[in-house]
């Protein structure tokens, strides 16, 4: 085979309608879109609408609700605190604050806090202060002879 020889499958090109081309072309004139009327002008995207009928979006129900000012916490497992502390990252014998979190890498930005998760396993004894932690992460945290403190938020102060 030659490069002259190339040829794409029959039936798997098709040549695009060039409207506007004259009356011969079956798409002239007005290129299809009708006579005047909102649809026959350029720069209209009528998206959503059902010529007066109720559109789908307005007819389903609204479910839900999002609270304004929920608390947005950074969530981490405990799996990522053990590699930081193997990688030299984390120091085990220090206490490890939500701010030693932001500062090694772990943990982005702190936003409403950090919340601990028990995914993956921890094997180090650590000392942990956060804002928020599962129940299985302060258990597993425990089981390795280290404490995981909780700090009250001001949101649970008050309520």
């Amino acid at each position: 085979m030659k490069l002259h020889e190339l040829h794409d499958n029959e039936g798997a090109t098709k040549k695009k309608k060039r409207v506007a081309r004259g009356a011969g072309s079956g798409k002239g004139k007005t290129a299809g879109r009708g006579v005047k009327g909102q649809k026959s002008r350029s720069g209209v995207a009528i998206n959503g609408y059902e010529g007066g009928q109720m559109p789908l979006y307005q007819r389903l129900p609204k479910r839900g609700f999002n609270k304004p000012n929920r608390k947005r916490y950074a969530v981490m497992n405990l799996g990522l605190v053990q590699k930081f502390i193997t990688d030299g990252k984390l120091d085990a014998s220090a206490e490890i604050s939500e701010d030693a979190l932001v500062a090694s890498g772990l943990v982005r930005r702190k936003l409403d806090g950090i919340r601990i998760l028990s995914k993956g396993e921890i094997t180090s004894k650590v000392s942990i202060s956060v804002t928020g932690a599962s129940k299985s992460a302060i258990e597993a945290v425990k089981k390795v002879g280290g404490s995981l403190t909780v700090k009250a938020s001001e949101a649970a102060a008050q309520e």
